[in-house]
């Protein structure tokens, strides 16, 4: 059974959307112990469901204490998320790492085209001291693709990386400058820039490095300092497959096999539609062999035309570098 779900890059309509996301509970309750647990611990049932609004999402807190794994044995192969003194790191176990590079390669070309369009420059400092990041897994494997000689990881490597950015902007070769938010604003205090061929694309992230900033003051100092008009953001997490990117104005848009939800702060079996602010609930069909439904403790708000906004964290949530930036 498990196999129908492994084309899920494949959807394109919410129909076909709908019908995975039904058989997809359907199979994750039955055989991920733990998730199952929750459903029946709040009583939802395969027979409960009739639409993907009513599947249970689990508490994303769950990836801190409990294994969330459909297969046994658990699988050695783990991302983790980063975590400062005192934290506990969340763990997502993966069966087969190629439905994450199915997921986050489909994504990336079907927002900004062929990879090997691009030079990839990456700036993900504290992501790079581990082993186990979903970020740089994705990063590096993204730079293997682009296949152009300057595309790597660059790491206080300050003077290098500007002569790198100035020489392809005079080629006029299109460049992705992925970086967490300290490091792309340490470019911009080292540097005046004016890009024209680069998109910015920041991470979030100050990781304890600097006060954290609201997103669009952030975005507002990046645009200054790198000359360009619109700063572009990656959305992802360690207990995700997929990623949602906002080409402008901080408005999330994602693949068609993952949906947004906005749940009430106040109670969280509630969802209260489009334009209001609450906690995101994310259902993500590339999340085969884990857990596809997922309630964060990202605060936001969703569109009519299915965007969404990330507007901070919970005040009782841990601070987590991936990609959230405080109120």
């Amino acid at each position: 059974m498990r196999n129908a779900f492994l084309s899920f890059d494949q959807i394109t309509t919410p129909t076909e959307f709908e019908t995975q996301a039904l058989a997809l509970f359907t199979y994750q309750y039955y055989h991920n112990t733990v998730y199952r647990s929750y459903c029946d611990l709040i009583n939802k049932s395969p027979s409960d469901i009739k639409k993907s609004d009513d599947i249970p999402c689990l508490p994303i807190q769950f990836f801190k204490s409990h294994t969330i794994c459909c297969e046994t044995p658990i699988p050695k192969t783990y991302f983790s998320s980063s975590k400062t003194t005192g934290q506990i790191a969340s763990k997502h176990y993966v069966k087969d790492i190629q439905l994450y590079i199915q997921s986050f390669v489909r994504t990336f070309t079907s927002f900004y085209g062929p990879v090997n369009k691009y030079a990839i420059i990456a700036l993900l400092p504290s992501y790079l001291e581990r082993n186990d990041s979903s970020l740089v897994y994705m990063a590096q494997h993204l730079i293997q693709l682009s296949k152009h000689p300057e595309s790597d990881f660059y790491l206080n490597e300050w003077d290098t990386l500007h002569q790198v950015v100035h020489r392809l902007e005079q080629e006029g070769q299109p460049t992705l400058l992925l970086g967490v938010s300290f490091a792309l604003l340490e470019c911009v205090e080292r540097f005046q820039w004016k890009l024209n061929n680069t998109i910015i694309m920041e991470t979030g992230g100050m990781k304890g490095m600097r006060k954290e900033w609201i997103r669009s003051a952030l975005h507002n100092r990046l645009k200054e300092g790198f000359g360009v008009s619109q700063i572009h953001s990656e959305y992802g997490m360690t207990e995700l497959f997929s990623q949602a990117y906002a080409q402008k104005e901080g408005r999330f848009e994602t693949p068609p096999w993952m949906k947004v939800n906005v749940r009430s702060a106040e109670d969280p079996f509630e969802y209260i539609g489009d334009q209001k602010t609450g906690a995101l609930n994310i259902i993500d069909l590339a999340n085969v062999d884990s857990c596809a439904f997922i309630a964060t403790e990202d605060l936001g708000k969703t569109h009519a035309d299915g965007s969404f906004e990330v507007l901070g964290r919970f005040d009782h949530a841990e601070i987590r570098g991936c990609n959230l930036l405080a109120l």
